[in-house]
């Protein structure tokens, strides 16, 4: 299992009745593939860019996909661009994935329209091992859930439109995933930003036509 799965199996076995939107969970699990490629070796970072390396042997297929994805001609991808440019579609793509492994399963609500239900995980070895992970309180998963507000019930809720700062839980990691982790709050902090200028806009433009 990468960490990118463990995060998204724990943000819905976590939080199933309110999920993060997936344009957050998105730039989390881009974080979180570069962590695991940092880890494998197949990157290295110089400052804030991701320099290729060698490109190892990758057993999962979304991660092996991430690493193809890297950037290989210098002055190389900064992290923020990694996150946003990888991140694109990232948890559909996640989702479909678990689904068709076997991972996922649909349940169905009566406060939802959709026919199809929503994800939840399957009771499957995987799933276990990113609860026992999670239970662990393991600095890089436990980061990004905060990141992503899915620790509500034990650490309170993060005030709206502030995720907790990634460094509170990261003190056993080095520099360089710190350095990752802070750049997945930051870009979470800009989506909110963007996010809440856009309704300020949209409402503006509605008071106009009602002429407010």
């Amino acid at each position: 299992m990468t960490t990118s799965r463990d995060l998204l199996l724990t943000v819905l076995d976590t939080a199933p009745g309110r999920p993060p939107e997936q344009g957050e969970l998105s730039l989390a699990l881009a974080g979180a593939e570069l962590i695991d490629l940092l880890a494998a070796r197949a990157v290295g970072l110089d400052g804030d860019r991701i320099v290729p390396r060698d490109q190892p042997a990758v057993g999962d297929h979304l991660l092996a996909e991430a690493a193809a994805a890297v950037v290989r001609q210098a002055p190389y991808e900064s992290v923020e661009d990694w996150l946003w440019r990888r991140g694109r579609g990232l948890a559909q793509a996640y989702l479909a994935a678990l689904e068709a492994e076997g991972l996922l399963t649909r349940q169905r609500s009566r406060r939802l329209l959709s026919r199809a239900g929503h994800p939840a995980p399957a009771d499957t070895a995987d799933r276990r091992r990113a609860v026992d992970r999670w239970a662990a309180d393991e600095p890089v998963l436990a980061a990004l859930g905060a990141a992503l507000g899915v620790r509500g019930e034990s650490a309170g809720e993060p005030p709206v439109g502030e995720p907790p700062p990634v460094t509170d839980d990261v003190d056993d990691v080095d520099d360089v995933v710190a350095a990752v982790l802070a750049a997945v709050n930051d870009a979470l902090l800009e989506l909110e930003a963007v996010r809440q200028r856009r309704a300020i806009e949209e409402a503006a433009f509605d008071n106009v036509w009602r002429g407010v």
